[in-house]
């Protein structure tokens, strides 16, 4: 590692820790500025991501003009090369869940500074908007025991971060503690402590369907929230949003705009939630932060208008040490300044937190 890089990297990392401190600060100038000089860097240090952008005519005399120029990696390419500014000497290496064909992808990190900055300030704004300090309750991968999850990462780090410091964790391997959640569920009745419930979609229908065979059904502390990630599309089964939500509203007495989705991916540091306006209903938009930006995409990589349906980009500015532009098999469309999620691709690969958790077995 060179003093150069080290200038460099320091001087991006304190410009980004700034903006996520203060995020009415980066209009769509400020936005470009430091998304061209993340780019820059990247093409200095990250050489896979640097012959990829020379291929596409870009270089140190020709940075992009607008956010939709920066060169877009597919996210399948994290699992063909290194794409990192630091290589083998990652801090961290978060790795993609199980695909079709059995290969993930490795999305390696300098420093977690950044990215646990962003993940907290994102999940600030999105679910704990009203300051509160929830008791965490998770069914999602173990931290502790699988470090290469993002979610399991993302979890821990809000849990130690803005929990009320009794978090408890209901997945082991490929178990569900349903007695050891119930448990839990009810000391936070006895003792009025609203939590959260942190949940892949498919744990949460493990934990329906196993709380629906013992008839069990109890109502969380009033102030109580629910994050369920990972979608909802497995290789075997298919649950809608409307008998998902509905179900876990009925059995923990939770009205609707507490049970909000997250939509992220391992190749991004930052994470979109459900904006606040839309959670009343089952017709769910998704917000952003402001160090990150969907742009939707024809087949041919050109920028739709809002409204009209293609892929997924994504500008992720928390990327500094990685690729700061990602492009995804998602469809989405942007409608009033909201992304709408679509599905995926014809012929995409299923991937996310869901498959991870698809074959959870519910412990009796």
């Amino acid at each position: 590692m060179t003093a150069d890089y080290r200038h460099e990297a320091d001087a991006l990392d304190a410009r980004l820790q700034a903006v996520i401190a203060a995020p009415q600060t980066l209009d769509d100038d400020a936005f470009l500025s430091l998304a061209c000089a993340i780019f820059a860097h990247q093409m200095r240090w990250n050489a896979p991501y640097a012959a990829y952008a020379r291929r596409l005519g870009f270089g140190p005399d020709r940075l992009p003009e607008t956010v939709a120029d920066i060169p877009a990696v597919p996210s399948a390419a994290f699992k063909e090369a290194m794409l990192s500014t630091v290589g083998d000497r990652a801090a961290i290496r978060f790795e993609t869940s199980g695909t079709t064909q059995g290969r993930g992808g490795v999305h390696a990190l300098e420093t977690a500074d950044i990215y646990d900055a962003a993940l907290l300030a994102g999940f600030d704004a999105a679910l704990l908007d009203d300051g509160a300090r929830l008791r965490y309750l998770l069914l999602v991968p173990d931290a502790a025991k699988r470090p290469q999850s993002s979610l399991g990462h993302m979890m821990a780090v809000v849990a130690a971060q803005r929990g009320d410091g009794h978090t408890a964790g209901f997945i082991d391997g490929d178990t569900l503690d349903v007695d050891g959640f119930l448990a839990a569920a009810r000391a936070a009745v006895r003792d009025a402590q609203p939590v959260c419930v942190a949940t892949t979609a498919f744990a949460l229908v493990a934990l329906l369907d196993a709380l629906d065979a013992r008839e069990t059904q109890i109502a969380l502390p009033p102030g109580s929230r629910l994050m369920e990630t990972g979608g909802f599309k497995g290789r075997t089964r298919v649950v809608s949003r409307e008998d998902l939500y509905t179900r876990t509203a009925a059995t923990f007495g939770l009205p609707l705009h507490a049970i909000v989705a997250e939509y992220g991916m391992t190749e991004l540091s930052s994470q979109y939630y459900d904006s606040h306006a839309s959670r009343t209903t089952l017709d769910r938009r998704k917000a952003w932060p402001a160090w990150l930006r969907p742009i939707i995409v024809d087949p041919r990589g050109k920028p739709l208008p809002d409204g009209i349906v293609g892929a997924i980009r994504h500008v992720d500015l928390a990327n500094r040490s990685s690729v700061v532009a990602i492009e995804t098999e998602d469809l989405g469309a942007i409608v009033d300044g909201e992304l709408i999620l679509i599905g995926r691709e014809r012929g995409a690969e299923l991937r996310g937190c869901s498959l991870d958790a698809e074959d959870l077995a519910a412990r009796a």
